[in-house]
């Protein structure tokens, strides 16, 4: 398993692997979840990703993607500031340039293993994919709209969640907003064995990191 990073959604190199990412989403989001989500030809899009996101994939040796997440600049258009701004409570919520928004977060939990710590290797891959591209663009908190089944397993990686304001009944589950740091410690206590990355394979050129 690699996780790669895909900042030229237009990049004609990318177009299966995006593909292989809207399917997925459609199979967790709406087949698996039974989120109302729109996916006339079984992917999975909405309007937010008409936004230049940068996506990070986690794929296997045949470039099959098995997990995925959206990161958009928290300072502009967002699932949680036009969505879900309710989930914002009396804390104060000041988004800025070096934070961006993690949105459509899922992985195929069908071809997963768990580690010791109970949570599947794919899972523990995309949290720290997220972690390692944020490091490399200088980025220093993550927000983003989530369950509270996700709030637990981010605590269970080492990756806790601050949460903005409480839970609150969103269609037939509980929904949270929260802010997440981002700092080497946190990447290197998330990341499983053998992570494996190549963020600049479909990215704009900036900063490596170590671990």
């Amino acid at each position: 398993m690699m996780i790669i990073a895909i900042e030229n959604g237009s990049s004609s190199d990318a177009r299966s692997l995006l593909d292989g990412m809207f399917a997925l989403r459609a199979k967790v989001f709406g087949e698996r979840l039974g989120w109302t989500v729109l996916a006339p030809d079984g992917h999975e899009r909405d309007l937010f990703d008409k936004l230049d996101p940068v996506y990070i994939l986690a794929a296997n040796g045949n470039d099959e993607v098995v997990g995925c997440a959206r990161l958009l600049p928290a300072t502009g258009k967002t699932m949680l500031s036009s969505v879900f701004p309710q989930l914002i409570g009396d804390l104060e919520f000041f988004p800025h340039a070096q934070m961006v928004e993690s949105s459509r977060f899922c992985v195929d939990t069908t071809i997963q293993r768990k580690g010791r710590s109970g949570l599947h290797h794919v899972t523990r891959l995309m949290f720290a994919g997220i972690l390692e591209w944020c490091l490399s663009r200088g980025h220093t908190e993550v927000v983003t709209v989530t369950d509270l089944a996700i709030e637990r397993i981010l605590g269970r990686a080492g990756w806790t969640l601050r949460r903005l304001g409480s839970a609150q009944t969103i269609g037939a589950g509980k929904a949270l907003a929260g802010i997440l740091a981002v700092d080497r410690d946190i990447f290197r206590r998330v990341k499983p064995p053998g992570y494996i990355s190549d963020l600049s394979r479909f990215s704009l050129p900036g900063q490596t990191v170590s671990s």
